[in-house]
């Protein structure tokens, strides 16, 4: 495992061969079969820092095979929240599948009973799966602190609640009435520091058909009110909206919404599933879907609507604004990765996909243009800036990246960039380690930007087990390696909550 620091201009040697082998990135691909209760974690190599007090929780598949069928895609895989506290005692950690009503009934089945967003059929063919267009919310995206609640989040349902402590399941969660049955909220809120005051959970949901309405919520984060929803819209958009995440700035929620198309036959007739519909459109562009935040200086407008650049995107890394115009830094792929129906996952051809390339678009609102720059020639995904610059322009961002400066492989190494510079610091975990989302957590106090420690979850290919590794946030040098007990396979996203229970930053 090592750290190196780079420029930014562009290597002329030869790009090495891929770092990795296959079948260490596939074995994460397992059933989670244990769950732990506040189980001692100590450092195999250097130390915690005494500084670190919260809890750092992790999202993501953890059943992927029932009765010898395997999901499709790993995003189909049951939710499992590990959890990672921090406090003078050491580091404990602990481990849940979240009790939905589909895991219980599959649990108690032995076999897949739902099909797959992302192409799991139940057994028994086409005809066996046709015209059933039940959802089973598997709860496995992202897992944020609100109010008194853990929120287990999947972003075409309700949240699932599970308590903070002990992570057992408290059920589905409306919200207190904010919610109705069964609607879309998203997997991919962001925390804004404060812009109009008290820090807040900005998030929506969509409601996706020819015609697509967004509803944005903003939620109290912090104190006494923490839950509470303070502001609330609807707007509707032409078009099939297919839309993970978004950024926030003080006046703006900004979405980009794909130039992609949903054909619904295949899945109707049991052949594809729902995510297998969706089709990129040779050579159109998409859009810029920017709607006012109600306390902001353009509430009660009309949103704008601008032309994205060329390519599709899952995740933002932020967003700001400079005058007249909101800058937004994106990860831009040439096209909708996807697994097709003859397709196992865990023999994907990274060279054969397209790669997540980070760029940033300049939004003039004044004249309408969009113009885009490419930020770095890095493989990259799972961005994040420091959390007290979300919606604010900021220095730095942290993200997980390929081994290899340019072309796609799986991620093996995390990356501070300085969005000034273009000055990169890596560190790496190549040639057996797998990296998944980092998390910054700022030192208590910090003033710099990049004052604090960057956690991650690193599937080991030596010991087919997980890792948390510990890095000092500016030099990117390793603090503390942590050998869990325990085999997570590859996750989705996590949050940091500071103790006491107040300071949620949601990746």
């Amino acid at each position: 495992m090592t750290v190196a620091p780079s420029s930014a201009a562009a290597s002329t040697a030869p790009t090495p061969a891929s770092p990795y082998d296959r079948a260490d990135w596939a074995s994460a691909f397992r059933n989670v079969s244990l769950e732990l209760s506040d189980e001692a974690v100590v450092a195999a190599c250097g130390t915690v820092p005494a500084e670190l007090s919260g809890t750092l929780y992790r999202n993501g598949p953890g059943r992927l095979e029932r009765d010898g069928h395997w999901v499709h895609h790993p995003f189909d895989g049951d939710g499992m929240i590990t959890a990672l506290r921090f406090d003078a005692g050491g580091v404990h950690l602990s481990n849940r599948f979240v009790r939905t009503e589909g895991w219980q009934a599959e649990e108690q089945a032995g076999r897949f009973l739902y099909r797959g967003v992302f192409g799991t059929p139940k057994p028994g063919g086409p005809l066996a799966n046709a015209f059933d267009l039940r959802l089973k919310n598997i709860a496995n995206t992202h897992v944020v602190r609100l109010g008194d609640q853990l929120l287990a989040l999947w972003e075409a349902s309700s949240p699932h609640a599970l308590d903070p402590v002990s992570l057992e399941t408290r059920g589905l969660s409306l919200l207190d009435g904010v919610l109705k049955p069964g609607e879309a909220f998203s997997a991919h809120p962001r925390f804004e520091p404060g812009h109009h005051g008290d820090r807040r959970m900005v998030t929506f949901g969509v409601k996706a058909g020819p015609r697509s309405t967004i509803r944005l919520m903003e939620f109290a984060a912090s104190g006494p009110d923490a839950g509470r929803l303070i502001a609330d819209s609807q707007h509707s958009f032409g078009g099939f909206a297919f839309l993970h995440d978004f950024a926030i700035t003080p006046n703006w929620a900004v979405f980009l919404q794909n130039a992609i198309d949903f054909n619904p036959l295949p899945y109707l007739l049991g052949r594809k599933g729902a995510a297998q519909c969706l089709k990129s459109r040779p050579g159109a562009r998409g859009q810029f879907w920017l709607i006012p935040r109600q306390d902001g200086a353009f509430a009660g407008q009309e949103p704008r609507i601008l032309e994205a650049p060329e390519g599709f995107v899952f995740h933002h890394l932020n967003a700001w604004e400079d005058g007249d115009a909101v800058v937004v830094d994106s990860i831009f792929y040439a096209d909708f990765p996807s697994i097709g129906p003859d397709q196992d996952f865990r023999e994907v051809d990274f060279d054969r996909i397209p790669e997540g390339l980070l760029e940033r678009s300049r939004l003039d609102l004044a004249s309408g243009s969009v113009t885009t720059t490419r930020l770095s020639e890095r493989t990259c995904e799972f961005a994040m800036v420091p959390p007290a610059r979300v919606g604010l322009e900021s220095r730095y961002a942290w993200m997980a990246v390929a081994e290899r400066e340019r072309g796609n492989d799986p991620l093996q190494a995390l990356m501070k960039l300085d969005l000034a510079s273009g000055e990169q610091r890596v560190w790496s975990a190549a040639p057996r380690g797998f990296v998944s989302e980092p998390v910054m957590v700022p030192r208590p106090g910090a003033t710099a930007e990049d004052d604090g420690w960057v956690l991650c979850l690193v599937w080991n290919g030596a010991r087919c087990a997980s890792d948390l590794v510990i890095l000092e946030a500016g030099t990117m040098a390793e603090q503390a390696v942590l050998e869990l007990p325990l085999a997570i396979p590859h996750g989705l996203h996590g949050s940091w909550v500071g103790a006491p229970l107040q300071s949620d930053s949601a990746a």
